[in-house]
């Protein structure tokens, strides 16, 4: 058994959400946020069983799309730049994170 710990934009949540009920993969959700645009994430935690996580993973990269978006702001990094960047920035956002990492045990009371 392995732990998938898929961490989605908030716009792919509703539609991941969906296909994993729809394909009988059980999964709790949590609200996060993510460190470099401060933006909403969700972070799906599910337990798959080995034979399984091939298809999860396919389930996930489904449901979860990359996208550009513009920031109006740049990040501030902790350094020293000479130059200012104010006009709009276009970074690509979206498509998920996943962990896969091995369950020695699984309990449920």
């Amino acid at each position: 058994m392995k732990l998938l710990v898929a961490i989605v934009q908030d716009q792919d949540q509703q539609v991941l959400g969906k296909a994993l009920l729809e394909n009988d993969v059980r999964a709790t959700k949590l609200s996060s946020t993510g460190g470099f645009l401060r933006s909403g994430n969700t972070t799906f935690l599910l337990g798959v069983e080995d034979e399984r996580v091939e298809e999860v993973l396919d389930i996930i990269k489904r449901s979860s799309q990359s996208r550009e978006q513009y920031i109006s702001s740049p990040i501030h990094l902790d350094m020293n730049l000479e130059v200012s960047n104010t006009y709009p920035l276009k970074i690509e956002v979206g498509g998920a994170i996943v962990f896969v990492l091995p369950i020695e045990s699984f309990h449920h009371f």
